[in-house]
């Protein structure tokens, strides 16, 4: 024992005399002491600026004494004594054991696509276990494998999780890979993205991209040596040249350089103040224009580098002496035009200045040339400019002071100037590989003449286009490259140029096409997934309580199949399984609890890979039993429709439901990090979703969910994860519309995003579909899904959703209203029981030989149109003719001998498609009649004019001036065997004068016209082939009911007539002379009111007072007319005359059908419209009231009790044809046909039973 306390008390080392600073001649030695104590005896060791002392070492003299023996210190130094003592260390610090940190990102950062001048932020956040509080990992940066620090261009931040890294104004330097290294002592995690930067707009159309990676070489008292990289130029011209601007630190003015462009990447500055510090820019100039500066360079001080690289102290030594001689002259940086020399300077004590000249010299000669006469050299470092290129010279030196010049030092070695060849070749295969769905890896061979290469180019391009673009902005160095940003399912070809500091090769030659997709066809189960979290109570009997959390945040690559529960005692240590069989669900009823006590829970997710870690425990849970009157918490909060200012919410209904049902929900949010929430919803929804709007874009919120019961307002559930307010770049919203051929509604979306594994997830009113059995079909492909409605009924209408799995959130919805969907169920029936629209309904022309033409035409018609006419419910076939133009929409029928059988309804029905239309024209009473007669009268004219001698104008009287009176006719087609012969009253006229059938004009005079020779006068014309007639009636039957009057009046005579017209001649005669005056009255003059009203225009009929159409069918108003000459007719609404257009259609066909056809009428169209006929004997007008019922009134007309529903119009038109269809519950039924109009039919109007059970007409 008393051995043991006579030994010294270990103590920790410890300085009594530190190490001090010293100054010292080169070449000198120095020796270091330094006082130090401590037991066991310290060990001591040096360092010279964090190295390995290279200098001799002394161990310790005396009593606790160290030297430290320095030979021929050169540079100023640093040294660093470090003490430690082996057993000090061992007997009183324990072992350490380094903690291996796992670092699990949560949110990483991708690829980043800016422009210069914008900003861009690199985030990750990440969970670390164990996470203690003094053993925080380092988070580093770098950009190409070069670290990053906090400066101008680049802002670190890094706390609590989270590391940031912000480029706040980008340039094209800023481009390039980054990577995130979580440094710890047990390990590194890393992320890694990349970051594109575009060129921005330049100063006019077409300039170049800016230059980029400003470098300062060999900077020295008066020069700087400014370098850079060229832009790449893929739709702009070649480079011209560059200029380089400086400006000195402090100031703002910016100068430029060099007079004209030069066209290397590398320029010598010369004429810099000594001491003075500059910034340095490049901007690049090609045909178009100069490009926008690049970022300036760092600053840099216009300094002698080897000024302090030496200690000068004087020595003892003679005055007056030239300086020695330098020694070691090398070159240590040769380009195309200037060379760096460095050397030794000589052994000097003068207290006079030293200055060098350096000579010059081909290699193939001796002539020494001096470079510097006008500006000494005071430091042994100095560029030679202004050297040809490829050419070999020897370097001399001399030094000088003021007592003269030295020997010349050795000559260097030949030293040879680089000469450029060019731009390097261009770089061989390219080849493309796939990689992600958005990413391809290029891979190529480097040129064969690289020519001082710098990096290359990449640029890209859509197959089939030529639109290229680039693919990186700053030159790569490696001949391997990824290129991002690309589009799913899209395929491009690649090519690579190569740069040096002349510019840009030829590009390579294109890769083979290639599709982006993923390179694995099926995801990697890489790892077991990240624990569950935030573990909630919904319900507690007092033996058993109900558990819910949240899936992990990273899945591992596969799905999450089981989850396991463990539980403890508060306060305890051992964790005891809950569940032995896995589950698969978030919501667990745990049993067998114990009522009053405290319990923790942790829950285990797994995947094919594996279990994962435990969730943290959760809150202190008491195992009472819930009694409150309120319900429990809601749970399970997720999001959908993410937008700039709104949300939904969806949640699950609370386990716990209190004293009675829950009747709505309350909704609640509040911007992260804070606790003032606020209600989103006064009143309270009744579902399990909500739409949250007016949030603030860009802004993170959370949120959580009350229930409400009769009770009160329940408890709020767990908050949700933070929820960004903005929406995914390039999403889309559902669109709605009923399918134009098949008539199903159809919901369609369109994804911005699919990547591997992704699903569209269609839900109603937020619960997923899974029932196909009414008709609902889902159709994906691709980045596009279609919910579609086979057979969709009022019952339908709600929210419809969408959203895409393994994607960031993209999801939309659309809303379909009851009085949406009753139009779309009505445009659905149209659609796929279609009515063809017709232009104009059936109509009949008479043709030649009697033939009629029974035709129609449609708004438009397919080559595969079918159709069947009818007469009188016989369908017309045999030798009749039927035909179609698909240009026009005609359908026709010629009938070739229409008889009295043929009275009658015709009809045509037509279908295309799906599409039918039906048309009837009625031809009884006198309309037939008047369309027989005709026939028959073409026929005989045909045959007459087409077989033999006919009149080609029939007999006319005409009246000469002296009151003679001339029966004139004209005949064609003659033979000379063609025999003509006059008749009157049937017995025939010799003429004094034989016809003049040569001309075709035979006249027959009358001498001395009165009521003797009044009758029926007749003409005939006969050959072998047939014979014609033509008689014309001048017996004066049908003649003026009044004789003719003649009223002597003191202003004039008077001649009164009615009816009669013609030419009117009266003769005044006196003993002495004779007057004689004509008045024309034969029609040909101006209108007179006394002339027979049947020439004048009028209107026969076929115009209904009223008419009453639906919305968007369409009208035509079609009458007969008559009048000679042929009348016009013209149209008003409203007292406004109808301009025709593409709407408003007015026709007159053969000057006796007219027609006014309205094209998808609409509420606008009704109104009073007018048809006046007119000709210059007079005319009229019909008024027609037309009514346009809006579609959606017919919806809704009451349920009837068999109701009887008349149905009153004015008077049809005689032979019309009434349809009828009723609309049950929004399906219609057919068209059904009602009675034609006749003479019975219009005693009384038409009735329709409706019973109980119609709700829609």
């Amino acid at each position: 024992m008393p051995l043991c306390l006579s030994e010294p008390m270990i103590r920790g080392p410890k300085f009594l005399v530190r190490l001090r600073s010293h100054t010292v001649f080169e070449h000198t030695p120095v020796k270091l002491f330094c006082t130090v104590e401590g037991f066991p005896m310290p060990v001591v060791r040096y360092r010279q600026e964090e190295e390995s002392c290279p200098y001799a070492w002394l161990p310790f003299t005396g009593k606790n004494h160290n030297n430290l023996l320095l030979h021929s210190p050169v540079s100023a130094t640093t040294l660093l004594l470090l003490l430690s003592s082996p057993c000090l260390l061992a007997a009183m610090l324990p072992q350490i054991h380094y903690t291996k940190i796992n670092i699990t990102f949560l949110e990483r950062f991708g690829p980043v696509f800016a422009t210069e001048g914008e900003s861009a932020t690199l985030s990750a956040t990440m969970i670390l276990n164990p996470n203690l509080a003094n053993l925080q990992p380092e988070a580093q940066w770098y950009r190409d494998d070069t670290r990053l620090f906090d400066s101008k261009w680049v802002k670190i931040e890094t706390g609590r999780g989270v590391t940031t890294l912000t480029l706040p104004n980008l340039y094209k330097d800023d481009e390039g890979l980054y990577t995130l290294r979580m440094v710890t002592k047990g390990g590194t995690a890393e992320h890694s993205a990349f970051v594109s930067v575009a060129d921005g707009p330049p100063p006019v159309p077409a300039a170049p991209g800016a230059p980029m990676d400003i470098k300062i070489h060999d900077a020295n008292r008066d020069y700087v040596i400014v370098s850079w990289k060229p832009p790449n130029t893929t739709t702009e011209g070649p480079i011209l040249g560059y200029f380089v601007d400086k400006c000195e630190v402090g100031t703002e003015n910016w100068t430029q350089c060099n007079d004209h462009p030069i066209k290397i990447c590398k320029y010598p500055v010369s004429g810099l103040f000594e001491s003075h510090s500059y910034y340095f820019r490049v901007r690049a100039v090609n045909s178009h224009g100069i490009s926008k500066p690049s970022r300036m360079s760092d600053p840099i001080a216009a300094l002698d580098p080897t000024e302090f690289e030496s200690i000068c102290v004087c020595l003892c030594a003679a005055e007056g002496k030239p300086p020695g001689v330098p020694a070691g002259v090398h070159a240590t940086e040769i380009d195309r035009t200037y060379v760096v020399l460095s050397w030794k300077a000589p052994a000097y004590s003068s207290k006079a200045p030293m200055w060098y000249y350096i000579e010059k010299c081909m290699a193939d000669s001796g002539a020494w040339q001096r470079v510097n006469t006008k500006v000494p050299i005071r430091s042994p470092r100095y560029a030679v400019f202004d050297l040809a290129e490829g050419k070999q010279y020897k370097f001399r030196v001399l030094s000088a002071n003021i007592y003269g010049t030295s020997e010349p030092s050795q000559p260097t070695g030949t030293i040879e100037t680089l000469q450029l060849k060019g731009v390097p070749s261009a770089p061989g295969q390219v080849i493309a590989t796939r990689e992600t769905d958005s990413s391809v890896l290029i891979q190529w061979a480097p040129p064969k003449e690289p020519n001082n290469l710098i990096g290359y180019y990449i640029d890209q391009c859509v197959k089939g286009s030529k639109n290229w673009t680039s693919a990186n902005h700053k030159p790569h160095r490696s001949t391997r490259f990824v290129v991002s940003g690309l589009t799913k399912g899209e395929t491009y070809v690649f090519r690579v140029q190569a740069i040096n500091e002349l510019g840009l090769s030829e590009e390579s030659q294109e890769s083979a096409p290639l599709t982006v997709k993923a390179a694995l066809s099926h995801p990697v189960v890489s790892a077991a997934p990240s624990a569950p979290y935030d573990i909630a109570l919904l319900n507690c009997d007092g033996h058993s309580m109900v558990l819910n959390w949240k899936k992990p945040l990273h899945s591992g690559g596969a799905k999450i199949r089981e989850y396991y529960v463990d539980k403890r005692r508060s306060g305890t240590t051992m964790w005891r399984e809950v569940n032995v069989a896995p589950f698969s669900e978030r919501l667990y009823k745990v049993e067998g609890l114990t009522e009053g006590a405290v319990y923790q829970f942790h829950v285990y997710a797994a995947n094919l890979a594996g279990l994962g870690r435990a969730s943290q425990h959760s809150a202190d849970f008491n195992c009472e039993a819930w009694t409150m009157p309120e319900p429990g918490p809601a749970y399970d909060l997720t999001f959908c429709e993410v937008r700039d200012h709104s949300v939904v919410v969806e949640w699950q209904k609370p386990v716990y439901t209190g004293s009675g049902p829950i009747t709505g929900y309350h909704v609640e949010y509040a911007k992260k990090g804070s606790s003032d929430w606020t209600t989103a919803n006064e009143t309270a929804v009744n579902h399990l979703f909500y739409k949250v709007t007016g949030l603030e874009v860009g802004t993170t919120y959370v949120f959580r969910v009350r229930a409400v019961n009769a009770a009160g307002v329940g408890m709020a559930s767990m908050a949700s994860d933070p929820v960004t307010a903005k929406a995914v770049e390039g999403s889309h919203e559902v669109s709605c519309e009923v399918d134009k051929k098949s008539g199903d509604i159809v919901l369609s979306f369109e994804s911005c995003q699919i990547n591997e594994g992704s699903q569209f997830i269609w839900k109603k009113d937020y619960k997923e579909i899974t029932d196909f059995s009414k008709g609902v079909e889902i159709k994906s492909e691709g980045h596009h899904s279609k919910l579609i409605f086979k057979t969709a009924d009022k019952e339908d209408f709600g929210t419809y959703s969408v959203s895409v799995t393994n994607t960031e959130g993209v999801s939309s919805s659309y809303t379909i209203s009851a009085e949406e969907l009753a139009k779309m169920l009505a445009l659905s029936y149209d659609i796929r029981h279609p009515i063809i629209p017709l232009k104009s309904e059936l109509a009949y022309k008479i043709l030649e030989r009697g033939r009629m033409r029974f035709w129609l035409q449609a708004e438009e018609i397919s080559p595969k149109v079918t159709y069947k006419f009818f007469a009188n419910n016989k369908e017309l076939s045999g030798p009749n003719k039927m035909g179609h133009d698909v240009s026009t929409g005609i359908i026709e029928f010629i009938m070739d001998h229409f008889t009295e059988e043929n009275e009658g309804t015709f009809t045509c029905q037509i279908t295309d498609g799906g599409g039918k239309a039906q048309s009837s024209l009625v031809l009884i009473g006198n309309a037939f009649k008047a369309a027989l007669a005709e026939a028959d009268f073409q026929r005989r004219e045909y045959i007459r004019v087409k077989e033999g001698p006919h009149f080609s104008e029939f007999l006319s009287l005409h009246v000469g001036d002296d009151c003679s009176v001339t029966l004139v006719c004209k005949v064609a087609n003659l033979k000379k065997d063609s025999e003509f012969h006059w008749f009157r009253e049937d017995t025939e006229i010799i003429p004094d004068v034989k016809p003049d059938l040569g001309s075709g004009v035979c006249k027959l005079p009358i001498k001395q016209f009165s009521l003797k020779t009044a009758g029926i006068y007749k003409a005939t014309i006969s050959d072998d082939r047939g014979k014609d007639m033509s008689q014309i009636d001048i017996s004066g039957k049908g003649a003026s009911a009044a004789e003719l009057v003649i009223n002597c009046t003191a202003t004039g005579i008077q001649l009164q007539l009615e009816k009669d017209k013609g030419k009117y001649s009266i003769v005044i005669t006196d003993p002495e002379t004779s007057h004689k005056r004509t008045l024309d009255l034969s029609g040909d003059g101006e209108l007179i009111p006394s002339l027979p009203s049947l020439y004048r225009g009028k209107v026969v009929g076929g115009l209904p007072d009223v008419v009453t159409i639906m919305e968007k069918k369409t009208l035509s108003l079609t009458c007969t007319v008559c009048g000679d000459p042929k009348p016009q007719v013209s149209w008003l609404k409203n007292g406004a005359e109808v301009e025709p257009d593409d709407q408003y259609v007015v026709s007159l066909d053969q000057g006796k059908f007219a027609s006014l056809t309205i094209k998808g009428v609409s509420m606008e169209d009704s109104g009073r419209y007018t048809m006046i006929v007119q000709n210059k004997y007079g005319g009229e007008s019909v008024d027609i009231v037309v009514s346009v019922t809006d579609i959606s009134e017919l919806l809704h007309l009451p349920k009837l009790n068999r109701q009887r529903l008349v149905l009153t119009s004015p008077q049809p038109c005689l032979g019309c044809v009434l349809w009828v269809r009723i609309v049950l519950k929004g399906e219609p039924s057919p068209w059904s046909q009602g009675k034609t109009c006749g003479a019975g039919f219009l005693q009384e109007p038409l009735c329709i039973w409706l019973h109980s059970s119609i709700s829609q007409f």
